[in-house]
């Protein structure tokens, strides 16, 4: 069905561990990066909900690319309260550009990482953005809005880790509104609701 590499690739800190998925149907070149959850906290880019989202990209014709921020497992350096872990997404799509040409960039985070792919999607010229439960209390008083590209943000409304409140609250001052959907009986690891966040996933972008 695909094909997944995993390697190392020259990083600011040193070596980033990355992993490539690439399906084996994919209708043009367009690829999605996404980022996983606090380092600090045992996020890594086997995160479950990471795996369930780019499962969902491979599932709408994406190529992927996971990868560990510095620190975490095979990736050198220490954790940098986020500003060294979006130079490590500016890194892994800096190399996708130049291996890949991806006709298209799509980014996508899980909690603290998708903190960081709103950081960086600017900069980076994505074209589409997903933020699953973004820690937006983190990032109060920062000015860290949404661009003018598609976005999508979903929030579990029983997330003991990040508020829905606050999400909510959050989204109705973005200019740029982005498609927000909650999804009901959903605690912040998405337990018994990962097919559901698939689902919202693919029917969302499924164009």
């Amino acid at each position: 069905m695909k094909k997944a590499i995993t390697q190392l690739i020259a990083g600011p800190a040193g070596d980033l561990e990355i992993l490539v998925t690439v399906p084996k149907k994919q209708p043009n070149s367009a690829f999605a990066v996404i980022c996983h959850p606090h380092p600090l906290h045992g996020g890594a880019m086997t995160n479950k909900v990471v795996y369930i989202i780019d499962r969902s990209f491979n599932d709408l014709g994406l190529g992927t690319v996971r990868f560990n921020f510095r620190g975490v497992s095979k990736s050198t350096g220490q954790f940098d309260n986020g500003k060294g872990e979006t130079d490590d997404l500016r890194a892994v799509v800096n190399w996708l550009k130049n291996e890949y040409a991806p006709s298209e960039l799509w980014l996508a985070g899980f909690s603290f990482g998708s903190e960081i792919a709103l950081r960086g999607h600017r900069d980076l010229d994505a074209h589409r953005l997903l933020l699953v439960a973004p820690p937006v209390e983190r990032f109060k008083g920062e000015n860290l809005p949404l661009s003018d590209i598609p976005s999508l943000v979903i929030q579990g409304d029983k997330d003991d880790v990040v508020s829905p409140t606050a999400v909510s609250a959050w989204v109705k001052t973005q200019v740029h509104q982005p498609e927000y959907i909650i999804i009901t009986e959903a605690e912040h690891f998405f337990h018994g609701k990962l097919n559901k966040l698939r689902d919202v996933i693919t029917t969302a972008w499924n164009n």
